[in-house]
C-alpha cells in the first residue's frame, strides 16, 4: 500500500497490506499535516521521498529503507514534435497560489516586452497590474497542454519563496523539458541551473529578469532538455518504485 498524503495515514492500513510505503510529496514541517506524517513514517516499512530535500527534513529512522524517486512525466503524451511553429512565447500552467511568484513573472515581462507571458491555471490575480504583455488565459483542459507547450520556446517555474516549494519535485519541470521547452526557475534545493538541458535558474546568481534573457538564447526546440526528460517517464519510475517496495532492486 502507497500513502502520499499524510491525512490520509492512518494506523488501521497496518491491518489492510503487508507492506506500507510512505511517499510524501512535498514538506510538511506544522500543523496537523506534520502530526500525520510523523506518525506514518515510524509505522511505514519503507518511506519514497521526491526530492533528497524532502528525505532530509522526514528524519526516517536509520532502519528504515529509504528512496529518492523523483516525479516524472507522461512521455507518450508530451512527445516532442520537431514540426512546431515556435513563438516567442513563455508559459506557466499550474496553480496560481501562494507557492506562485507573480513578482517575477513581472520582473521577466518587463525585460522581454516584445515576448508573451502565458500564464494558465486557476487561482488567484496578480495583487498589483501586470505589464500588457502577460496574459492570464485561466483554467485549461490536461489534455490541451500538449499543444500549448509545442507552441512555446520557455517554460517558467516562478516559485515563490513558501517553504513548500524547498523541495518541490515539479512535474512540470519534465512536461516542458519534454515537449521541447527551455525552462526557467527559481533556484532551489532541487532545482539548479543546467546548461546541458536548458534550465536556468534565478535567485541566487542572478535575478529573474537576467535569467529569462539567457534563456532567450537557448534553442529551439531544447533537443538535450527533451532526451534528459525521456530518462523520467512515468514507466520506469513505476518500475523503481515496485521494485523498492517488494525489497528488489530499485
Amino acid at each position: 500500500m502507497f500513502v502520499d498524503q499524510p491525512t490520509l495515514w492512518s494506523n488501521e492500513l497496518r491491518r489492510l497490506a503487508t507492506t506500507v510505503v510512505y511517499r510524501p510529496t512535498d514538506l510538511y514541517e506544522h500543523g496537523v499535516k506534520a502530526r500525520f506524517q510523523r506518525a506514518a513514517i515510524a509505522a511505514a516499512d519503507r518511506v519514497v521521498a521526491t526530492s533528497g530535500a524532502v528525505l532530509t527534513a522526514l528524519g526516517v529512522p536509520a532502519s528504515t529503507p529509504s528512496l529518492v524517486l523523483p516525479n516524472g512525466v507522461e512521455l507518450e503524451r508530451f512527445i516532442l514534435t520537431e514540426d512546431d511553429v515556435r513563438e516567442d512565447r513563455a508559459v506557466y500552467i499550474g496553480a496560481l497560489d501562494d507557492r506562485f511568484d507573480w513578482n517575477a513573472v513581472r520582473e521577466m515581462a518587463l525585460r522581454l516586452p516584445e515576448w508573451t507571458f502565458d500564464i494558465f491555471g486557476p487561482g488567484q490575480a496578480a495583487p498589483e497590474p501586470l505589464p500588457a504583455n502577460v496574459l492570464l488565459r485561466g483554467p485549461v483542459s490536461y489534455d490541451d497542454i500538449p499543444l500549448i507547450l509545442r507552441r512555446a520556446r520557455i517554460g517558467l517555474l516562478p516559485l515563490s519563496d513558501a517553504p513548500v516549494n524547498r523541495g518541490r519535485s515539479p512535474m512540470k519541470l519534465y512536461e516542458y523539458l519534454a515537449s521541447g521547452l527551455a525552462v526557467v526557475t527559481r533556484e532551489t534545493d532541487v532545482l539548479t541551473d543546467d546548461p546541458d538541458t536548458g534550465v536556468v535558474s534565478y535567485g541566487r546568481s542572478r535575478s529573474a529578469a537576467d535569467a529569462i534573457h539567457v534563456a532567450t538564447a537557448s534553442a529551439s526546440p531544447n533537443l538535450p532538455g527533451s532526451a534528459a526528460a525521456a530518462a523520467a517517464g512515468w514507466s520506469e519510475k513505476a518500475r523503481r518504485l515496485i521494485g523498492f517496495a517488494t525489497g528488489g532492486a530499485s
